[in-house]
């Protein structure tokens, strides 16, 4: 169910009008000016001969003050380690981690969070939201900063990736799976953390973040099968890149859609073929939306390409023939879960989804999962049957957690399991006390949603006062 104008609108202006207000009243020596941009920032540049590196190597390291919205200091230790992963044709490439250590850490697990950060511009990468007096563009990345934070909260170190890339290359599952792992031996490798040897790791992600996770997952067993995985959660799985193409187009989110095609078309992706591809088709009308997809992050993306298809001629001249280009094929094959038998997850997996999902099919996760049942893998797939998009990733966390609680000791159940949840009410008490505090300000950050994420309302500055 898509939102309205008016409610997408107010949706993506409730951080942005609140952390105006809020930054307003704030002293005037935040240090917005110490924070550049990774197109900038000579810290995201890697030394020359790191190509000869192992994937996973740290290339750079330094410390960060992290922080809520840019503005409000998150009180751990963090660090960000710049380190060398694998673009999708096998070449070198360099991107970022953020690590975060709580007081009190548990030294013989981590987990690590791709962030749903949906965007193809370098300023939207997570390690640049993270930090301390960095405008927010890129909003899911700062909102999704308080999940990270129940983890924290919990004592385990967390490591959020910018597994799109140094190119920021949002869709290509391959290249951000491989960024994952290759994310996970950095921080595994970084001795400051003092992690014990091999420790143990859980991967955690959802939505776009699930496109990353869930690859990460696939390609584990082949590309990183040295790493402790204990468990993988992902939840509203874009798994069908041609069935998540078709529910968004002409929607409230069908500006996802422009990112994805910059993305793919990234050299670090799959640039040598479907660029030209695209170069040949793309109107004028439709080369303007790419390059503003190129350049700037989620809600501006929304607002951008609001309801428009991709479909329509006056953005790319072949229309609905586009996805049956040979070319256009085989991208969306090779970035499609659970087509191949060797890319199944070997680690316990934990799949959830809502089946009111308005933004990323359900019928195509749960096809996902069949097929990885049906090549042995070990899932636990629960299925939302209240709530949207927004409102599952909230509602799932205790379950999300205490998956990972059982797979760290070593409880989870063999085998495929199936169940439903009617429910649609977080209980602040799931973990005790101790995470009381912050589960109620994502209780009250869902109130603001409402039913099937189709009500926004209140005022904004209280929104993000109450989160904060």
């Amino acid at each position: 169910m898509a939102l309205s104008l008016a409610r997408m609108v107010r949706l993506a202006l409730v951080g942005l009008m609140a952390f105006t207000s809020i930054a307003s009243a704030l002293p005037a020596q935040v240090p917005r000016s110490t924070v550049q941009p990774p197109a900038t920032d000579p810290f995201y540049q890697p030394p020359a001969g790191y190509a000869s590196k192992a994937p996973g190597t740290i290339l750079n390291q330094r410390n960060i003050t992290a922080a809520f919205f840019g503005l409000v200091p998150v009180d751990v230790e963090a660090y960000q380690l710049l380190y060398r992963t694998t673009a999708v044709d096998g070449s070198a490439l360099a991107t970022v981690t953020t690590v975060f250590k709580p007081k009190n850490a548990k030294l013989d697990r981590f987990v690590s969070f791709a962030t749903a950060y949906d965007s193809s511009a370098s300023k939207c990468q997570p390690s640049y939201a993270y930090q301390l007096g960095a405008p927010q563009d890129s909003l899911i990345a700062s909102v999704e900063l308080l999940i990270i934070e129940i983890y924290l909260a919990l004592g385990y170190i967390v490591a959020s990736p910018d597994y799109e890339g140094p190119d920021a290359a949002f869709g290509p599952g391959r290249l951000a799976g491989m960024g994952v792992l290759d994310g996970i031996r950095a921080a595994k490798s970084f001795k400051t953390l003092d992690l014990t040897d091999n420790p143990m790791v859980a991967g955690v992600g959802y939505s776009g973040g699930s496109i990353a996770t869930g690859w990460a997952a696939s390609l584990q067993p082949k590309y990183a099968s040295e790493l402790n995985i204990k468990a993988w959660v992902q939840g509203g799985t874009p798994a069908n890149v041609t069935g998540t193409l078709y529910q968004l187009d002409n929607t409230a989110f069908s500006g996802l859609l422009p990112p994805a095609f910059v993305g793919l078309s990234k050299p670090s992706a799959y640039g040598a073929e479907l660029a030209p591809f695209i170069d040949k088709i793309v109107t004028a009308d439709g080369q303007k939306i790419l390059d503003s997809a190129a350049s700037q992050c989620f809600t501006a993306n929304l607002a951008t390409f609001f309801e428009r298809s991709v479909f329509d001629t006056s953005f790319q001249t072949l229309g609905k023939d586009f996805l049956f280009d040979p070319i256009a094929q085989s991208v969306l094959k090779q970035n499609s879960m659970a087509v191949n038998k060797d890319e199944t997850p070997t680690a316990p997996t934990f799949v959830y989804h809502a089946t009111d999902d308005e933004v990323i099919p359900y019928a195509d996760a749960k096809t996902m999962v069949n097929s990885w049942c049906n090549w042995d893998a070990n899932v636990k797939f629960t299925t939302y049957a209240s709530g949207g998009h927004a409102t599952t990733e909230i509602i799932a966390i205790p379950a999300a957690i205490q998956f990972i609680q059982n797979a760290f000791a070593g409880t989870t159940k063999s085998g495929c399991t199936t169940s439903t949840e009617l429910g649609n009410i977080l209980n602040p008490l799931a973990f005790g006390a101790g995470l009381e505090p912050i589960l109620i300000k994502l209780i009250d950050a869902l109130t603001h949603l409402g039913d099937q994420d189709s009500k926004v309302k209140s005022d904004p500055v209280t929104v993000l006062n109450t989160i904060l």
